[in-house]
């Protein structure tokens, strides 16, 4: 079956849905350890999270790019992610899906998400012909993120290294298998209407 071109792929279960981040160690260990972030942690910055461990190792190049050391897997409510979704504005202007560019503007401004699709990645970190999405998080979305929606973080930087050793020794086949079950996330039409070009 063909991939539509723009979906959200992720490990989730009938609550939760998993999302992944990369920090330096001083935030990552620590926020392992409590479960929750630590105060390095900037609430007032915005914070991309990104259902596809693939794009997380491409974004982190497995985990070894400064600063993006310690993979997070950070276990949410599908409660506090659909609402971030119903919360979200398109990171770019698209002609037909905003009335015009300025409206647009507004709703970025006034959004405290904001969407972007990206092409997925391959084992080996090149572009797929279809896109996931990386949600970025600020303001009441950051905080109810940090403070109301996670349910677990666990380390998956041992896992990353794992399925970079296999690639680089040629067995993607063993590779794959090491992959989270990522699956169609599901929706709605009405979840993902404002947010799909």
């Amino acid at each position: 079956m063909e991939e539509p071109h723009r979906r959200i792929r992720a490990l989730h279960t009938a609550s939760t849905i998993t999302v992944y981040q990369a920090y330096s160690p001083e935030i990552g260990m620590p926020a392992i350890r409590d479960g929750r972030f630590p105060a390095a942690w900037k609430l007032d910055r915005m914070t991309w999270i990104k259902p596809s461990f693939l794009w997380m190792m491409y974004r982190s190049n497995w985990g070894t790019s400064a600063g993006q050391e310690t993979v997070l897997a950070v276990e949410i409510t599908r409660d506090g992610f659909d609402w971030a979704l119903r919360h979200s504005c398109l990171s770019s202007y698209v002609r037909g899906l905003h009335s015009d560019r300025s409206a647009w503007q507004r709703d970025l401004k006034r959004a405290p998400a904001r969407v972007q699709w990206d092409p997925e990645r391959d084992l080996n970190l090149r572009p797929l012909p279809y896109r996931s999405l990386q949600l970025g998080l600020s303001g009441e979305a950051s905080s109810r993120y940090a403070d109301e929606w996670i349910v677990s973080i666990s380390d998956v930087t041992p896992l990353a290294r794992d399925i970079r050793a296999l690639v680089s020794r040629g067995e993607p086949d063993s590779a794959a298998q090491l992959l989270p079950q990522e699956q169609p996330y599901p929706t709605g039409d009405e979840l993902l209407a404002h947010l799909r070009p």
